[in-house]
């Protein structure tokens, strides 16, 4: 497809043999595993004297989750569906008649729904799991869907499709450059998500992992959220206590789904705390067999000043952090001090 349809040298290519074991290699694109492409962008801890491409992608073992990276640059997954979304009908031949609507899963951030309020897009929030994107696909009533996971995805087919967004942002940044082909600078990656943060404001976001938990700890710790969302009054009271300038929670809840095309529930799909300025925290609890339960939170501050949205993300980030292991007691239920995982 690179080579032969875009013309694209094969010197561009990384791990395009398929082989069983990938490789040796862990088979999920991300900053961790995807360490190669990440040093070859100029990511990496060790500074290269080789200048970076302006366009770096990866796909996963079988090519249904992708990660999108420019010079320098690190596009996160909520930002790439957002992104695609706003540009996909200016930029994408399939779109040019326009979105049936969006989606996103519950856990990953609001900015598409910020694209979606401002182009007056239909838009759905969804359990965790392909099957609810599938279902409002087929139904003809959303074109372009994401979840923070690294998964990305059209109604062309009924699954996430890593190879398509790579190409999505290929078309986004051929229409940016359009009348600068042959100019001295090209308009990167970092260029579009910048203006697009400038336009839409910035959703700082990360997610941690704690993993092998006591299940019963874990359930403890999950009860206790749902219990506090009763006394709103209590928890941001408790929350100015931790940090005074972090905005008041003004809705919580148990996340549930009603599917509008079947009808079906889905209940405990998580639990939100909403904060009046658009930042969200959420906290999900998953694999609560003998071996052990993994509780995933999920932490997004909201940033529509302009002069703002181009801080360090763990600056941004930090406050909601703050509040959100302590509103949580995640150590006290758990004993953790640092998540097993960051991302």
């Amino acid at each position: 497809m690179f080579v032969d349809e875009l013309g694209a040298s094969e010197s561009s290519l990384l791990n395009c043999v398929p082989k069983e074991d990938f490789g040796g290699g862990h088979p999920d694109p991300n900053l961790t595993y995807a360490k190669e492409l990440v040093e070859r962008m100029g990511l990496g801890k060790s500074s290269s004297n080789v200048e970076p491409p302006e366009f770096g992608a990866a796909a996963d073992g079988d090519a249904d989750r992708n990660m999108v990276l420019g010079k320098r640059f690190f596009v996160t997954p909520s930002d790439s569906v957002a992104i695609i979304a706003a540009n996909a009908v200016q930029s994408i031949p399939y779109f040019a008649s326009g979105l049936k609507g969006v989606a996103r899963s519950m856990p990953t951030s609001a900015a598409l729904d910020v694209v979606a309020k401002n182009l007056n897009l239909k838009f759905f929030e969804v359990p965790t799991g392909w099957k609810f994107f599938g279902n409002l696909m087929d139904a003809g009533m959303c074109s372009v869907c994401g979840e923070e996971s690294f998964g990305t995805g059209s109604d062309h087919i009924r699954e996430k499709d890593g190879i398509w967004a790579v190409l999505a942002w290929l078309s986004i940044l051929a229409y940016k450059n359009k009348d600068n082909l042959g100019g001295d600078k090209l308009v990167s990656v970092e260029d579009i998500v910048l203006q697009h943060w400038a336009t839409y404001g910035r959703h700082y976001y990360t997610r941690y992992d704690y993993e092998n938990v006591d299940a019963e700890a874990a359930k403890a710790l999950m009860a206790n959220l749902v219990k506090m969302q009763s006394s709103l009054t209590d928890v941001n009271k408790l929350i100015k206590e931790i940090q005074p300038n972090v905005s008041d929670v003004v809705s919580a809840d148990e996340f549930e789904y009603k599917d509008p095309v079947d009808g079906s529930v889905s209940k405990h799909q998580g639990i939100r705390y909403l904060f009046g300025d658009g930042s969200r925290l959420v906290f999900r609890l998953s694999g609560t067999g003998s071996v052990g339960a993994t509780i995933r939170i999920y932490i997004e501050q909201y940033e529509n000043d302009s002069s703002k949205t181009g801080r360090e993300s763990s600056d941004a980030l930090s406050p909601l952090v703050d509040v959100a292991l302590k509103l949580s007691k995640i150590q006290e239920y758990t004993g953790r001090s640092a998540p097993t995982v960051i991302t």
